[in-house]
């Protein structure tokens, strides 16, 4: 599958579903959750919740409210109990949950943040090889492109990096 690297709010991605960093509540706070309700309407939220909890590693989507997209998918790369910090093996299951589940609602792009290396407090250089081992290695049926948007220069770097090895 095609992946491209970009540098920006994924709030403003154009993808039909647009993958949200979230916690195992659902609750949309701040970080990237909270770039995507402001932008996306607190419908978003709202519809999330009543599908909360979520599993750690799992993904749902809900509608993407007014945000470029048909759906925001939910990956639950961080718990919301214990330390709340994201591990490999969430990151890892949340990503391909995430592009499972995107497959299946037959959406041919997606956009990802840099899921577990924000708030959850994953390192980025670690974080940017599981995600991008994981969407190289995904065989989809629907699935054409995959977008990588990252907020800062720094994480582009990180992540531009990262790619070269996959």
């Amino acid at each position: 599958m095609y992946f491209k690297l970009l540098k920006g709010d994924i709030a403003d991605a154009i993808a039909d579903a647009i993958v949200n960093a979230a916690g195992t509540s659902l609750r949309m706070g701040g970080g990237v959750a909270g770039a995507i309700k402001r932008k996306g309407g607190s419908s978003i939220e709202e519809e999330a919740l009543k599908k909360a909890p979520l599993g750690l590693g799992k993904a749902i989507e809900t509608a993407a409210g007014q945000l470029n997209a048909r759906y925001v998918i939910h990956a639950a790369a961080m718990p919301h109990e214990g330390n709340g910090r994201a591990t490999a093996e969430s990151i890892s299951q949340a990503t391909r949950n995430a592009l499972l589940l995107a497959d299946s609602l037959e959406c041919s792009s997606i956009a990802f943040p840099a899921l577990g290396c924000g708030i959850a407090g994953f390192s980025l250089e670690q974080g940017a090889r599981i995600i991008l081992r994981e969407i190289s290695r995904f065989k989809p049926k629907q699935l054409q492109k995959c977008l990588i948007v990252l907020f800062s220069d720094a994480e582009y770097k990180v992540f531009e990096r990262a790619a070269r090895s996959v």
